[in-house]
């Protein structure tokens, strides 16, 4: 799994929904890897950045999470905010309603993983 397959399943999370890094995780084929799917998102510069959408994936506690350099907390929570998610009191978004759920049924099982040529 290369970090360009990953950026294809965080590029379909929908403008105002958000997407665990677990959900990523799953969705691109690799479950139980969600550190990996961090990693890829911390790997982000240039015009990637501009194109991937980064701010929609949060941890699956519905919070921000924390990162090495200061400052994003506060960007993506803007970038956030500014898409309609709201955030309660003690910095969490409602995951029963902005959570991005993507429609896979059975026979579409197969297709949850996106493969980039």
């Amino acid at each position: 799994m290369t970090f360009e397959e990953i950026y294809a399943v965080v590029r379909r999370i929908p403008q105002g929904t958000v997407a665990t890094y677990g959900q990523i995780a799953g969705l691109a084929g690799i479950p139980r890897q969600a550190r990996r799917i961090g990693y890829a998102l911390s790997a982000l510069e240039g015009q990637a950045e501009l194109t991937v959408p980064w701010h929609r994936v949060i941890n699956a506690k519905g919070t921000i999470s924390r990162r090495s350099t200061p400052g994003f907390e506060a960007l993506q929570r803007l970038l956030l905010e500014n898409e309609g998610v709201s955030f309660d009191a003690a910095g969490r978004i409602d995951l029963a309603r902005f959570l991005w759920r993507p429609s896979v049924d059975r026979s579409t099982r197969r297709r949850q993983s996106i493969k980039v040529r």
